[in-house]
């Protein structure tokens, strides 16, 4: 007796949102950038970088990637660049991490319903001897 083979849709367009979105978080550093940019709003690079103990090139290169998945914009303010964070990009990825987990608790009742049924009928065969 099979479990059936249910596939579970696939949004290939949710996916290929998400990738750079999830490439770029991938970083611990930008990871920081981020929840720097969340908790304290917008911020030069001068700003971002006084806590780190990379230079300013590379926060900047850093956030040149924030930048092209779209997880951050800035803006010239004097001569100062001004990053700031584009929630909405977290909100998709979050949006694709929770169709994910949805899938996954359907895939998990379906496997559970199917033990359980095996489990029934070992049990009523083991009766019937």
């Amino acid at each position: 007796m099979g479990c059936g083979s249910a596939s579970l849709p696939v949004d290939t367009r949710g996916i290929k949102q998400a990738v750079p979105i999830f490439a770029a978080l991938s970083d611990s550093t930008r990871l920081h950038l981020v929840a720097r940019l969340s908790r304290d709003g917008p911020q030069s690079i001068m700003a971002l970088a006084r806590d780190t103990t990379i230079s300013r090139q590379a926060v900047t290169k850093h956030l040149r990637v924030l930048e092209a998945a779209a997880l951050a914009a800035s803006r010239r303010d004097g001569r100062e660049r001004i990053f700031e964070l584009r929630p909405e990009r977290l909100n998709a990825a979050h949006h694709y991490l929770d169709q994910i987990a949805h899938q996954w608790d359907e895939a998990l009742d379906r496997l559970e319903a199917y033990v359980e049924r095996d489990r029934e009928s070992a049990e009523a065969r083991d009766e019937g001897k």
